[in-house]
């Protein structure tokens, strides 16, 4: 049985990949597709970990040979979601995230629409300022910055099928992971997974 994909979506200091991380902890069906990029690898990080690490030339023939679900340039580097790699984890059964923005999130629906969308808010621009003041690492200036671009990002909430608001971590939680658990039991993926089962219970003698 093939996974499904879902596409997160969050502003910064929405708390998406805090969720992200303890929801791969608590569901071992579910990976995060790794991103390629052409940025320089920082101290720490892990090719094939962190990102996939490509050559500036490397990247430009994936796009050409249609490899990215998605694909951006971030200043004066570029980022992308590979298609190869996403297909070959959902073949293995499991369920892939893909953390991107809403942008990103429009590329990949128009390759795939049936992709499941969800977008994380904070309570409130009190608390989000709150938390990116909070990580103590960033100027008022670059503050500022993230907040503008995170009432930008935010104003695309209606593109996406679910909405997570993280206030309470634990309960937001609870329901991003049980956007993932009914995504398992629909029609279509119970048929798929019991397909014996189901044509036994029906079968007439």
């Amino acid at each position: 049985m093939n996974g499904s994909l879902y596409i997160i979506s969050a502003p910064s200091g929405a708390g998406k990949t805090s969720l992200v991380s303890k929801l791969l902890e608590l569901d071992s069906k579910i990976n995060v597709s790794i991103s390629s990029t052409t940025r320089a690898k920082r101290p720490g990080e892990v090719n094939g970990v962190n990102y996939h690490f490509l050559s500036p030339e490397s990247f430009q023939e994936k796009i050409e040979d249609g490899d990215f679900l998605e694909h951006a340039q971030v200043f004066d580097n570029f980022y992308g979601t590979s298609k190869t790699a996403v297909e070959e984890q959902l073949k293995s059964g499991k369920d892939v995230i893909l953390e991107i923005d809403w942008q990103g999130a429009q590329q990949v629906r128009a390759l795939i629409p049936d992709a499941t969308t969800i977008f994380i808010l904070p309570p409130s621009k009190e608390e989000l300022l709150r938390r990116l003041t909070g990580r103590g690492t960033d100027s008022e200036e670059i503050i500022a910055r993230r907040m503008k671009d995170a009432e930008s990002e935010m104003s695309h909430y209606k593109e996406f099928d679910y909405i997570v608001i993280n206030n309470n971590f634990d309960l937001a939680l609870k329901q991003l992971h049980s956007i993932f658990m009914a995504g398992r039991l629909t029609q279509k993926s119970q048929i798929e997974y019991h397909k014996v089962l189901i044509q036994n219970l029906i079968h007439k003698d």
